[in-house]
């Protein structure tokens, strides 16, 4: 290896976002794996990650509309506690004003499951659904971003301090990420780029009508 230039990758650093040992009230898990709404605020799905800078981890909560796969809300914080989810829900909500009975869908950790949590989803009138429990294929979406973010971003990164993590961090999901990455599910264009194109689709057969 030292002869051809080929140097091993470290092990990455593991984190544990999702604590499911509580105990909490937890949610079944109705929506199924149906990860295709027929409109925009109809199913929002929420998940954790987290990155390690020089001073520390930081947490990165994140949510995403199912219909496009626009992250609709997002929080960073140096700590993984029930405000992380909060504030990331608050932005959400704050952009998209959905209407009552929106799907919200999470793992089963303490941060979701949290009575702070729950009580501003029934603020709001949201529906809560959560994963099975040990089961990331329930909320594949959310798992999807994360391992974009992590491949096409963070890793081969050293993050000297978490401002310049969050600076990047958010370079990834709002200007590049939702404006700008193609995706496969929303036929192979931005979030952003699907949203215009099917309200445009739905003004045009409202007229036609």
């Amino acid at each position: 290896m030292r002869d051809n230039g080929i140097r091993a990758r470290h092990k990455r650093r593991f984190k544990a976002t999702s604590d499911s040992r509580h105990t909490l009230p937890v949610a079944p898990n109705l929506l199924d794996r149906n990860f295709q709404p027929a409109t925009p605020n109809q199913a929002w799905c929420a998940d954790l990650t987290y990155v390690w800078t020089d001073e520390g981890w930081l947490y990165l909560a994140i949510i995403l509309d199912l219909f496009n796969r626009e992250a609709a809300g997002w929080s960073i914080k140096s700590r993984m506690t029930a405000g992380i989810v909060l504030d990331a829900l608050a932005m959400a909500w704050r952009r998209r004003r959905p209407a009552p009975g929106l799907i919200h869908h999470s793992g089963r950790g303490s941060q979701y499951a949290s009575h702070a949590f729950q009580d501003k989803l029934l603020e709001y009138d949201m529906i809560c659904l959560m994963s099975r429990k040990g089961n990331c294929w329930d909320n594949a979406p959310a798992e999807s971003l994360f391992n974009s973010l992590k491949n096409e971003r963070v890793h081969g990164k050293r993050y000297h301090t978490r401002e310049e993590a969050k600076t990047d961090l958010f370079d990834y999901i709002e200007p590049f990420y939702n404006r700008r990455r193609s995706h496969s599910s929303p036929g192979y264009s931005s979030p952003t780029g699907f949203m215009k194109a099917s309200l445009r689709d739905q003004t045009n057969l409202e007229r036609a009508a």
